[in-house]
């Protein structure tokens, strides 16, 4: 592709407009595309035109822009966390159903902590996250668990800030956070209370593809002073049940 006048090529600056994009703003004008992505308007107005044409976005009656379900059709196609959620799903719902508050399923994706799934009680504590949501890696129990196993080189590069706090509870001094996510590692746990939100405790625990590779964090979020110990419980067989889902459907 060739490149701008700035050296953005044109597939960087057609991903700038489609993550102006949020679960708050889904649908915009033209002009608000140009300014929240940085381009001129003559070429905001023209990418859009040429993704409303592909069908990556699509036009209201208004002639404002949503993502189109074109998009929504390619992202599923032979995705790998598509068929994760399928595998994790049905244990997800058994823990939903003991636990009763928030199960959510989460992979690491750009140095942050991007959740697949989400499953809420009717009655569930607050809970800030969503599906296709993100957060820093150190800010919840599901970060701190793909954070802990993640490579060494990635792990000391996210330590190195900026080490953002979400709630006045979130652990961001880098020493501390080291010896939080050796013990991580060690007990196969993360208990992360307040660090989101300071009414709620995170529980996490890692998903293995077999018994190598952590691919995922499964997790809960419960009331701030509930007991653990069954979440935690629950949360390691589902785990186990999905790594084993996922080893007897390797090619």
């Amino acid at each position: 592709m060739a490149n701008s006048p700035s050296g953005e090529t044109v597939t960087e600056r057609f991903v700038r407009v489609l993550e102006t994009f949020d679960a708050e703003r889904t649908v915009q004008t033209a002009a608000d595309i140009s300014r929240r992505a940085r381009l001129p308007s003559s070429t905001a107005h023209r990418m859009v035109a040429d993704l409303v044409k592909c069908g990556l976005l699509e036009r209201d009656e208004d002639q404002r822009v949503r993502l189109g379900m074109r998009l929504w059709e390619l992202a599923l196609r032979g995705s790998r966390a598509l068929r994760l959620r399928q595998d994790a799903l049905p244990f997800m719902e058994r823990v939903q159903a003991r636990i009763r508050e928030h199960t959510q399923l989460a992979v690491l994706e750009n140095d942050e902590t991007l959740f697949i799934e989400r499953l809420s009680h009717s009655r569930a504590g607050a809970n800030i996250t969503r599906v296709a949501g993100r957060l820093p890696l150190h800010a919840s129990s599901s970060g701190l668990v793909l954070l802990a196993h993640c490579p060494e080189e990635q792990r000391e590069r996210v330590l190195a800030g900026p080490l953002k706090a979400v709630s006045a509870e979130t652990e961001t001094d880098p020493a501390r956070l080291r010896r939080i996510l050796a013990r991580i590692r060690r007990e196969g746990v993360a208990v992360a209370p307040g660090s989101v939100e300071s009414v709620s405790t995170g529980v996490a625990v890692p998903v293995r593809e077999g018994h190598g590779e952590v691919i995922a964090a499964l997790s809960v979020v419960l009331p701030r002073e509930t007991p653990t110990g069954i979440a935690v419980e629950e949360l390691r067989a589902a785990a186990a049940g999905i790594s084993t889902t996922l080893a007897t459907r390797r090619p």
